[in-house]
């Protein structure tokens, strides 16, 4: 190097941002070595354009590479590209100057960005000034490639900068970096290895740490689909989703607009959160130009897909200058939407695809898109496609779609109708799919607690409503003519004058326990039910609010009750009569007939009373 060298001043507002950059706006000091990797990659991809038209001879032979080199004796680390380099002039340009020089605009956002971490700058260009987070001393020593003498450019962040003569280098810039001493772990292999692999993996030249190239995973997500093998689109699955299995699906798709959107999605075939090892992280990575800027974003995906694995890469993001957040929220959001949107509508086309598969899928991830229904309204069209449930016109095991139950729906039926409980059994012997046989109409069997909420929380398909079948406000479609006929062959009913008297006396015994008692049209064997008065609180519903001691629950605030009795059952008919001969004991059997419905409805009693009375009966019947 020659001796000469020139002493400059940085201009006033670089040295506002060297502050600001070294002192507050990084919150890892990791990044520096990502802006300065990001930077070597820019200027190999500006030489590689430009030798398509300019053929430049200076230096022709030279790879294009990024060399890195640490000494933890000396503690300095070395930067080395092979690209484009830079004159005398572009050294000051670039690295003495800010490119909005004398906007003190520039420079309150920058400050202000610092202190929320939310700045918008990336694209300024100050990226190399995070250097200074880590360095003693930076000295730049470059080369242009058009063949102009070398120069070195040196500071050590405070007010001025030194350009002198630089003789022997080949093209490209070389970075070296003399480490502070709280920054001598940036001196050593194996941190740059790592910070290499977390942000720099899909970096398209070679990055070699001391000789090893580190970065040997290519991004395969911007080359076409037909490009690339299913063994390929594994082996990537198996990195990014830190997997050993093969994906369940994937999805490889390309967008213009309305953003320029790379993405490779995939779906893993276990579900780590139902054996108990904790809520996952969000699992796709946010790149803009193969560089990572987001990792584990929350900002991609909504939460409740946060089983999928992946990469979203997006050139027309604007980021901050520290590339940690994202610029405009608005845009961001626009991203979410057409994410999500493309990967439902990829689940919808697996499904129609292979119905097996998706019910796999359905088994193991169900339980996420259901919380999507109750917490995003957004997207619960797209979603309500994808619910599948068993049903009375299922076989046991099997799932249907709500579009499957549309298209099987009865002349003259209008809405969907579903009832919870906690096995297809139980349904099925219960007295709320009575009505339902009887009439031939296709019922939902929601087997999982949280699917009222979801039901609820959608409230109708194709404009259909879906309706609990423990409403006490429930209407079935008429019934057809054969079914009529039968119904004249049923057993007698108890009068008119009976029934009244009955439920109010039954009311009566019960309490507060049920706002009514009242005769029904719909049961057909068992004795009794109980339905909700309050349209959107099933049993099911109340049955979770009370495990989980909402405080409402606790005060006795639950949903109204009433209590309809089946006025042709045999029991209802004896109990009528046992009233007028010992109203006592008819008591017990009133209120035996309410637990045993509540127990059918999945709700709570109170256990130690229905025991005493229990025995009570027994001993009764018994000595009779």
């Amino acid at each position: 190097m020659s001796s000469q060298g020139e002493t400059k001043q940085f201009q006033s507002e670089t040295r506002k941002v060297l502050d600001i950059v070294i002192n507050s706006l990084y919150t890892e000091r990791d990044i520096f070595v990502r802006e300065l990797v990001s930077n070597a990659a820019d200027a190999m991809e500006k030489f590689r354009h430009l030798s398509l038209t300019e053929k430049p001879e200076f230096d022709a032979h030279v790879p294009l590479e990024i060399n890195i080199d640490c000494d933890d004796k000396k503690h300095t680390l070395t930067i080395t590209d092979t690209g484009i380099g830079m004159t005398a002039e572009e050294l000051e340009t670039n690295l003495g100057t800010i490119a909005h020089s004398g906007s003190g605009k520039f420079i309150e956002e920058l400050a202000e960005a610092a202190k929320k971490d939310v700045s918008l700058i990336g694209q300024f260009g100050v990226g190399f000034y995070a250097s200074f987070m880590a360095a003693k001393k930076v000295t730049v020593q470059t080369r242009s490639w058009d063949g102009d003498d070398g120069h070195e450019w040196e500071s050590d962040g405070g007010g001025t900068y030194t350009i002198s003569p630089c003789d022997g280098l080949h093209r490209g810039t070389k970075i070296i970096i003399e480490l502070k001493d709280d920054a001598e772990e940036y001196g050593q292999k194996f941190t740059l290895e790592r910070i290499i692999k977390q942000y720099s993996t899909f970096i398209p030249f070679p990055v070699k740490v001391e000789g090893k190239k580190v970065n040997t995973v290519e991004a395969i997500w911007t080359r076409t689909k037909n490009e690339i093998t299913d063994e390929e689109y594994t082996e990537f699955y198996k990195f990014v989703g830190n997997a050993f299995d093969e994906p369940l699906y994937r999805l490889h798709f390309t967008a213009d607009a309305p953003l320029a959107i790379n993405a490779l999605l995939f779906t893993p075939k276990e579900n780590f959160e139902s054996m108990g090892m904790g809520r996952m992280d969000p699992g796709v990575n946010l790149y803009c130009q193969k560089v990572l800027i987001d990792q584990h974003s929350e900002n991609i995906l909504p939460e409740w897909l946060r089983f999928v694995k992946g990469v979203v890469d997006s050139e027309d993001l604007p980021l901050n200058i520290s590339r940690q957040s994202l610029q405009d929220n608005a845009l961001v959001m626009k991203l979410r939407r057409v994410i999500t949107k493309r990967f439902l509508k990829s689940l919808a086309e697996e499904a129609k695809k292979d119905n097996d598969t998706y019910l796999t899928f359905w088994k193991t991830f169900g339980i996420f898109l259901k919380e999507g229904v109750t917490s995003d309204f957004e997207f619960q069209k797209e979603l309500a496609k994808l619910l599948r449930f068993e049903s009375s016109a299922s076989e046991d095991g099997k799932m249907i779609s709500l579009q499957e139950y549309v298209d099987r729906m009865k002349e003259g039926q209008d809405k969907i109708y579903y009832i919870n409980g906690p096995n297809r059994a139980a349904i099925e012997s219960g007295p709320y799919t009575e009505m339902f046989k009887k009439r031939d109409i296709e019922i939902l069997y929601t087997l999982e607690p949280i699917d009222d909420f979801v039901l609820s929380h959608l409230g109708e398909y194709d404009e259909k409503k879906l309706v609990s079948a423990d409403r006490s406000d429930l209407t079935l479609p008429d019934a057809p003519k054969d079914a009529e006929d039968k119904d004249e062959d049923k057993e007698e009913s108890l009068g008119d004058a009976v029934q009244q008297s009955l439920c109010k006396w039954m009311k009566e015994v019960l309490g507060e326990k049920v706002k009514e008692v009242k005769s029904s049209t719909r049961l057909v064997d068992s004795p009794a039910m109980i339905v909700n008065v309050d349209g959107h609180m099933t049993s099911s519903m109340e049955r979770i609010m009370q495990a989980q001691g909402a405080p409402e629950m606790q005060m006795g605030m639950g949903g109204k009750k009433d209590m309809e009795i089946n006025p042709a059952n045999s029991l209802i008919k004896k109990m009528a009569d046992l009233r007028t001969r010992d109203e006592d004991f008819a008591g017990d059997i009133a209120r035996q007939i309410y637990d045993n419905a509540m127990i059918q409805a999945g709700l709570v009693i109170d256990p130690q009373e229905m025991v005493n009375r229990n025995y009570r009966i027994l001993e009764r019947v018994a000595g009779e």
